[in-house]
């Protein structure tokens, strides 16, 4: 009889930041290892799959991968206080399960292939890979003897701050806002952070995400029967954390660090930015996204523009509508509502006046090809840990400009331990000024500057070391072999 291939279920929370890791986990454990995986999307009513999910998932290798759309959730009764981008995304999980248990269910409920199998029969069902965002997935998955491991999209310092949060809880017991807290934090592995760089999302100890986190923190600490944490990293990026980790769980859970997992095949047509960056010259541009739900407030973009144009660099600017109440308003948003022109909002005359030298496009870029792009030189960055892979692995220097989630975290790490990066200062009101703004372009940017000259090597030093961890006998290819041949031995027994 023939043994069957391992097959997994992965269930990405709603975001693409989130699902493109996971459908780049899945593309890896096929193409290199043979196993069978099936997607899992969940949705709302007011925010279906985008064509950038869509995308991504068409995008894996067929006929070893599945994709299940489960049916949308309302939030028709939803208050005012969950209505932010993270309660619904803990939301549109959490009024999925009954939908998760029945495709789980029946996929765990599928006979094994065997020799006389035809290709059509899918093999059977071994282990369930959550977000976590959906930690209610792992009860569902030991409910019906599978294998339960946990995917962290980021970096291995989010996973340890998850498994540091219950001790962290207490230690900010006298405060509401972690922000207070007197000292800095220091945990196995980290450098010294303040509270204030802590988690955006969970900065209220007092809000209903916050003890959410703190819950699921306790629940990741203590639930024995999770098989491993698979984490989007790489030993050389986060080393200490790694081991620290590793050292923490010894003889428990493995942790398998994984990455760099960055997005491959970007089918999209030739687009009006890689035309232009094609007669730029070679490391002359600096690209300026904030991600795929970053956005600032009027008087920021304003500051921002003049920065650029003050800075006299040439530029690539991702646009997107100004937002004075949230710092991650479209990060479920599918695409611009309506006709998005950037002379609405940028200050009177800027596209004139920087015509030629920079281009603004609206809402969206290829961002893997234009880091890839020679003419790329630097990067301004909210630091989401997708847009930090994929500089790393393209070697392009960074801006630190944090937003929102763990970014402010990431950007610590970028600028002081890992010096690949450079952070303009904000004032006392929070806005970063445009004279700031220039003077760091023009230290990243400028040949003659010996700040980025130190912050360019170590990033190319780093790219170096992302591309041995993904060669053939390299950390991160060890691990996932690791992961394999486990998922592989529980089809054997």
């Amino acid at each position: 009889m023939k043994q069957a291939p391992p097959h997994i279920a992965i269930l990405p929370s709603p975001g693409v930041s989130h699902q493109i890791p996971f459908a780049e986990l899945a593309r890896r454990l096929v193409l290199h290892h043979g196993v069978h995986v099936t997607i899992i999307i969940c949705s709302s009513t007011d925010h279906p799959p985008s064509d950038a999910t869509k995308a991504v998932v068409e995008s894996l290798p067929t006929p070893h991968t599945r994709t299940v759309f489960l049916p949308p959730v309302s939030f028709d009764d939803l208050l005012p206080t969950d209505s932010g981008p993270g309660a619904k995304v803990a939301l549109t999980m959490s009024r999925s399960l009954p939908s998760i248990h029945h495709v789980l269910k029946s996929l765990a409920s599928t006979p094994a292939l065997t020799s006389t199998s035809t290709n059509s029969s899918p093999p059977p069902l071994v282990a369930v890979f959550a977000d976590p965002f959906a930690p209610d997935v792992l009860d569902i998955a030991k409910g019906l003897d599978l294998s339960t491991y946990v995917f962290f999209p980021s970096n291995a310092m989010a996973l340890s701050f998850f498994l540091h949060l219950p001790k962290l809880d207490e230690i900010a017991a006298p405060y509401d806002l972690l922000k207070d807290l007197p000292e800095p934090v220091k945990l196995p592995g980290w450098p010294p952070l303040r509270g204030g760089d802590l988690f955006g999302s969970i900065q209220d100890r007092r809000s209903n995400t916050y003890k959410r986190s703190v819950q699921t923190s306790k629940w990741f600490v203590s639930d024995e029967g999770i098989k491993g944490f698979v984490v989007n990293s790489f030993m050389d990026v986060e080393s200490e954390v790694i081991k620290a980790l590793q050292e923490k769980k010894a003889g428990e859970t493995v942790i398998y660090p994984v990455g760099p997992l960055v997005q491959t095949g970007q089918n999209h047509e030739v687009s009006e930015c890689l035309t232009w960056l094609d007669n730029q010259p070679r490391g002359s541009v600096l690209y300026v996204s904030f991600g795929s739900g970053g956005t600032l407030s009027s008087d920021q973009i304003t500051e921002l523009a003049f920065g650029l144009e003050m800075s006299g660099q040439r530029f690539l600017w991702v646009v997107r509508r100004p937002n004075n109440e949230s710092a991650n308003a479209e990060y479920l948003n599918s695409g611009p509502k309506g006709p998005l022109e950037a002379s609405d909002f940028l200050p009177n005359g800027f596209l004139k006046r920087t015509k030629g030298r920079g281009l603004a496009v609206p809402f969206w870029a290829p961002q893997a090809k234009v880091l890839g792009h020679g003419s790329t030189g630097g990067f301004l960055s909210h630091c989401g840990w997708n847009s930090t892979l994929e500089s790393i692995v393209c070697g392009v220097p960074l801006i630190a400009w944090p937003l929102y989630a763990e970014q402010k975290m990431n950007a610590v790490v970028l600028v002081e331990s890992l010096k690949v990066a450079l952070r303009p200062k904000a004032g006392e009101d929070g806005l970063i000024r445009r004279e700031e703004i220039a003077e760091v372009i023009k230290a990243l940017m400028e040949d003659t500057s010996e700040e980025g000259r130190i912050v360019r090597n170590h990033m190319k030093d780093l790219k170096d070391s992302a591309t041995k961890a993904l060669s053939a006998d390299g950390s991160s290819t060890r691990a996932l072999f690791e992961l394999a041949s486990t998922l592989k031995s529980m089809t054997a027994n």
